[in-house]
């Protein structure tokens, strides 16, 4: 494997279709300002550089990069690349991931609207981001000790798994499919509508109108605040451990809950029911724990 160390990079294409080749503390960064340093590599590793242009990672295989820096002028630094491990790295441009296939993630900072769009196959560990329409129509997502803030994340994602994570986001999982969340937070409006199979498992979910138009929704041992207006014309078998606000028109399934503050049922085809301490309620507006 050649090394090349402590050397800054402006040229188009500065290290075009390199292959076996470790480049450690180097910037790619000047006044040349040229695009895709690394396009259609191969083997490539990089440790402690620092990237401001554009595109630095197209269409490469066997990628490894480590405790590296990607600024805002950074965009859209890893498109069509496959076998890609990232560590300890900064994310800081937009678009930063998409079209890739096998990525592995850990221990990364994440500052990138549209981030992770199409990707096939990603596990990310113990990384924190920031950003809009994360992650949108990806599969097989493995997300273990993350930490998100942002908008619209996991629209259309499929086969995938959440473990210990913190999402504090709006419209997130719309339209998912065969999804699992566990011992996580996840805090915003409009959580999942319109998914299907979808399960949190010991979960702590806030904010208002959650998980309606759901097809095969399950909640184990889940704890909901805050939550006005939910299961909305969903499909729901659902297992709660605290009182909830208020629960909507549930098409079918059964919803257990120690306590519910109004059960809204206004519809003709919401035949859900709802058991409040050996107490089941499935017709009209009941106001049962007022």
């Amino acid at each position: 494997m050649t090394t090349i160390t402590n050397k800054t990079f402006d040229e188009e294409r500065a290290l075009y279709a390199a292959q076996d080749v470790l480049v450690k503390d180097c910037a790619f960064d000047g006044l040349a300002d040229g695009e895709s340093a690394f396009k259609e590599g191969k083997d490539v590793a990089v440790d402690n550089c620092f990237f401001n242009l554009r595109y630095p990672f197209w269409h490469d295989t066997g990628l490894k990069i480590e405790n590296s820096e990607m600024t805002q002028l950074c965009r859209a630094a890893l498109w069509y690349s496959e076998n890609v491990q990232i560590v300890c790295t900064k994310l800081h441009g937009i678009k930063a991931l998409r079209e890739c296939a096998n990525i592995k993630m850990r221990g990364c900072d994440i500052i990138s609207p549209e981030f992770g769009w199409s990707v096939r196959g990603i596990t990310m560990e113990d990384c924190t981001a920031e950003s809009e329409y994360f992650m949108m129509r990806s599969d097989h997502l493995n997300f273990r000790d993350v930490r998100f803030r942002g908008k619209y994340s996991f629209q259309y994602i499929t086969d995938s798994i959440f473990d210990n994570c913190v999402f504090d986001t709006k419209d997130a999982f719309w339209h998912g499919k065969n999804i699992t969340v566990r011992n996580s937070v996840v805090k915003g409006e409009y959580l999942a509508w319109y998914s299907e199979n979808i399960t949190f498992e010991n979960c702590k979910i806030i904010g208002t109108q959650p998980l309606c138009y759901c097809k095969n929704l399950k909640l184990i041992n889940c704890e909901m605040i805050d939550t006005d207006l939910s299961f909305e014309r969903s499909d729901v078998e659902a297992t709660l451990t605290a009182p909830i606000v208020s629960i909507k028109n549930p098409l079918s399934g059964h919803i257990y809950v120690p306590a519910v503050g109004e059960i809204i049922m206004d519809i003709e085809n919401a035949y859900g029911e709802v058991i409040i301490e050996n107490q089941i309620c499935n017709k009209g507006v009941c106001k049962c724990c007022a």
